[in-house]
């Protein structure tokens, strides 16, 4: 499915009137302005998945960041935008004949880390909370409370329960269980099958981060998925060779001016995979 058809970034004449238009010139930053036209960016045309490839700095983030402002996406964390934002957005057009799914979104690499964070402190929370209910049984089960009327009703039944259970099946009885905690890698793919829905527009920023290559893999797999059957769209900004491999995906060299499409074995990432491998072809035959 394709709802995002293209995407024009402001070219350099706009840019130039903007400036000339500015009555202040005591700002020293204008980002995102000055960062795309020396890369001579086309009008970028989507396809189900459309990658957007390039090196640290190629500003394939901030190119995200951009499309992902002008539709207005949902995002899960926060990201540090100029005064001239808005200014840039209005320069910017878009092509879109379909209606924008309303849970579309961008998920960028803080968003996971985000949420490996909070299920450690949701298991801490549960740990802490563990450890007060052991005391609290103690001193139910143990202690002398004087019961006067129906306001020491809570206080009377939580002593009937200490009474009636062990000090384990008690705590059980009354915690939720911890969530189970996986290893960062398996706590991001699992953030991926639980956020991705079926009929949205994504924009992902270097999703491979925290995932092994395996499960860079299994993210593959679920993206092409999602894209083949269940009328998704991606727009991905990644220098992973297994995420380049998507089958089928359009990919955009932010390294190059100007920027032009390739193949996913013709860019250099993944031709210095492939020289060492082939270096070293007969270490795997043994």
């Amino acid at each position: 499915m394709v709802y995002l058809e293209d995407f024009t970034l402001a070219n350099e004449d706009q840019e130039w009137e903007f400036f000339i238009a500015q009555k202040s010139r005591a700002y020293s930053n204008y980002y995102p302005f000055q960062l795309f036209p020396v890369k001579q960016v086309p009008t970028l045309t989507f396809e189900p998945i459309t990658i957007l490839y390039g090196d640290n700095g190629s500003g394939k983030s901030s190119l995200l960041n951009v499309i992902a402002e002008k539709l207005g996406l949902k995002r899960g964390a926060l990201y540090n935008r100029s005064s001239f934002f808005e200014d840039y957005l209005a320069l910017c057009n878009y092509t879109m004949h379909v209606p924008l799914p309303e849970d579309s979104a961008i998920i960028t690499s803080d968003e996971i880390f985000n949420y490996m964070l909070d299920l450690r402190a949701l298991n801490q929370g549960i740990d802490n909370k563990r450890d007060e209910m052991f005391k609290d049984y103690l001193d139910h089960k143990f202690g002398t409370v004087e019961y006067h009327d129906l306001s020491d009703y809570d206080e009377l039944k939580k002593t009937l329960e200490t009474r009636r259970k062990t000090q384990s099946r008690y705590v059980r009885d009354n915690l939720q269980k911890n969530v189970v905690e996986h290893s960062n890698g398996e706590s991001a793919m699992q953030f991926f099958t639980e956020r991705i829905q079926d009929n949205q527009l994504y924009l992902l920023d270097e999703p491979e981060n925290s995932l092994s290559p395996a499960r860079q893999q299994e993210l593959v797999q679920l993206l092409t998925d999602s894209a083949r059957f269940f009328g998704c769209q991606f727009i991905i900004a990644t220098h992973s060779p297994f995420v380049l491999a998507l089958p089928g995906a359009k990919i955009y060299d932010l390294d190059t001016v100007p920027v032009v499409t390739k193949k996913w074995t013709d860019l250099p990432e993944v031709q210095v995979y492939a020289e060492f491998f082939r270096k070293h072809a007969d270490q795997f035959e043994q």
